[in-house]
């Protein structure tokens, strides 16, 4: 079983993907743009690696407008010995990594131009995973596309225009279930028609379900069966819905006890990827507590958190201290409980202004005079705007002085 996240991460330094905007995207600064990405990528397979995450998806923007102005650009030769060095360290970590195209690539589509701008972007996703030497099991994960009046069509279309594919995207390509048109019934239904594997996506079945008497577990298990050897573990997608914003919105961060209850009903060992805003915050919170990984990992995550939590309240900031002081106990469930309560706690001027004179004591000694007089001016225009010039202060002073314990933790971030 592994647990992961897609695309981006929070502080993590130098892992940003770049882009331009068209009339910008000439040969030399593409060519740029994707050498600058390839090094943000490997610095996250780095962290992933480092920190026993091993299922990963790829952003569609690592080789920007790769399918369309990029298509005939020799990237794959010109970093080839990069690509082949990022592909083996996926490999030699036993990570597992993907891709997913956008909402633009809609293979059912009753528009021909789409649909071969859709064979284009798949055949670019695919050209980039073999580009790092990696098997069937890195998968492409895909949406069915649109009804357009007549789901039967639709269905029946998707199964003819994906005889147009290639066989190299056709090894890696899954099907997904969404959250309004086709439910998870549909998918299983059209991967059995092509013989490819389904991919069960708890909050999309939660808004657009095939059977609402039917539980989440009997469709994976349903699911299960598309999958073969070739294909590598089951793959699934887990979010929970956030609060006060549209169905379907992504939370901000992975509650634990729901993670927790749904995480025990599983009976297979399958790969979890998971679709949350603070992304590898949760996959971490999650893997520290469905398995034991060692009070040094917790620690570990701890010092990422705890100025986040200082800024929210001192009382919780002792307390998980307290926690994590007996060291013959593994207590990751009770931590992140009390990192989650925090967090729902609104932000005080004086929490806020205490958190960071924490965080100033790094520099107070190695700051210079007008960076001193800097901050203790800042200190006296307290208000929410005031907070954040605070804050970005301090991370321009850690940037500057190289502090990569603060730059490596969440203070910044959030």
């Amino acid at each position: 079983m592994s647990i992961g996240y897609a695309c981006v991460a929070v502080a993590v330094q130098n892992s940003a993907m770049k882009s331009c905007t068209l009339k910008n995207a000439t040969t030399e600064r593409l060519l740029s743009l994707v050498e600058h990405n390839l090094s943000s990528l490997e610095n996250l397979i780095d962290y992933n690696s480092d920190n026993g995450i091993k299922l990963f998806r790829i952003s569609s923007d690592i080789i920007p407008f790769g399918s369309s102005l990029a298509a005939e650009l020799p990237w794959n030769e010109v970093f080839s010995k990069k690509l082949d060095l990022i592909g083996k360290k996926i490999a030699k970590a036993h990570m597992r990594v993907s891709m997913h195209p956008g909402q633009y690539t809609v293979l059912n589509s009753t528009d021909t131009a789409t649909v071969e701008r859709s064979i284009k972007d798949l055949t670019y996703h695919t050209k980039f995973l073999d580009s790092l030497g990696l098997d069937s099991k890195h998968k492409l994960i895909l949406h069915m596309g649109g009804a357009y009046g007549n789901k039967t069509q639709a269905k029946e279309r998707f199964v003819c225009h994906y005889g147009y594919l290639d066989s190299a995207v056709t090894r890696r390509l899954v099907l997904e279930n969404d959250d309004s048109l086709f439910n998870i019934s549909d998918v299983l239904e059209t991967s059995a028609n092509i013989a490819i594997p389904a991919v069960f996506d708890n909050l999309h079945n939660l808004i657009n379900p095939a059977d609402k008497t039917v539980s989440d577990n009997v469709w994976i298990n349903l699911c299960a069966e598309t999958w073969t050897p070739l294909d590598g573990k089951q793959k699934i997608h887990y979010s929970q819905q956030s609060p006060d914003k549209r169905p379907g919105a992504h939370s901000e961060s992975v509650d634990i006890d729901t993670f927790q209850k749904f995480f025990q009903q599983l009976n297979s060992d399958i790969d979890i990827m998971l679709e949350v805003k603070d992304k590898n915050m949760s996959a971490l919170k999650c893997l520290n507590c469905v398995s034991i990984r060692g009070v040094n990992a917790l620690e570990a995550e701890w010092a990422r958190y705890k100025y986040l939590i200082l800024e929210r309240s001192a009382p919780l900031y002792l307390a998980i201290r307290e926690l994590l002081r007996d060291k013959s106990v593994y207590n990751a469930i009770g931590m992140y409980r009390i990192i989650e309560e925090a967090m729902t706690m609104p932000l005080k001027v004086t929490n806020a202004v205490n958190a960071a004179q924490h965080v100033w004591g790094y520099f107070k000694d190695i700051a210079t005079e007008k960076e001193k007089k800097r901050f203790a001016h800042l200190l006296t225009n307290i208000s929410e705007d005031g907070l954040r010039r605070i804050k970005t202060n301090l991370f321009l002073l850690a940037k500057k002085y190289q502090q990569d314990y603060l730059l490596n933790g969440y203070y910044f971030y959030k």
